[in-house]
């Protein structure tokens, strides 16, 4: 049975830092989590093939999805993907097929929780810092809209986080022990 972990939460919300803490600390616990970032793949294309309008971004955005998932297919069964992104950007069925064409069969979700009003206040800090590719600040205003809606998937155990303060210091135990996953140390 392939196991892995969604970092689901919108954008701004501090998935990011949560998958880096829960990564060391399955680490620590003799874990080989491995995590895949979408933006880390998006970025790489940005840089490769260029950046674009809105539609172009969503691309790259689905285009970077399905590799990560294709390198999921193709991983050993010892790691465990940590997978971070906004996983609402599109249809749950399109998620479902990724899932299943990766073998994923048991999965924990991660939900990152913000108040809009914080997701937005950090959209519209960081935007000048980011990749050129990534929306503008302004898009903090939808952002706002989109946190107050968002929900996390549920297609398995789901762990709620508050993504204002970053992750719990059980988070790894608590993810290891839905995962049905035993210490190797």
């Amino acid at each position: 049975m392939t196991r892995a972990v969604l970092v689901n939460g919108v954008p701004a919300s501090g998935k990011s830092t949560v998958t880096r803490q829960l990564t060391r600390g399955l680490e620590a616990q003799g874990i080989a989590a491995m995590p895949f970032c979408l933006d880390t793949v998006k970025e790489g294309l940005f840089a490769q093939i260029g950046t674009g309008d809105r539609e172009y971004n969503r691309k790259l955005g689905r285009a970077s999805y399905h590799a990560i998932f294709n390198l999921i297919a193709e991983m050993p069964g010892n790691f465990l993907p940590v997978i971070d992104a906004w996983h609402g950007f599109q249809p749950e069925s399109v998620l479902r097929d990724h899932l299943a064409r990766a073998g994923i069969q048991h999965l924990v979700e991660v939900w990152v929780a913000i108040p809009p009003e914080e997701a937005a206040r950090r959209y519209r800090a960081r935007a000048d810092s980011r990749h050129v590719g990534h929306l503008p600040a302004s898009y903090a205003d939808e952002l706002f809209a989109l946190a107050g809606r968002a929900r996390p998937l549920a297609l398995g155990t789901v762990i709620k986080v508050d993504g204002s303060i970053g992750a719990p210091d059980d988070l790894a135990r608590r993810v290891r022990e839905e995962l049905q996953i035993l210490e190797s140390t």
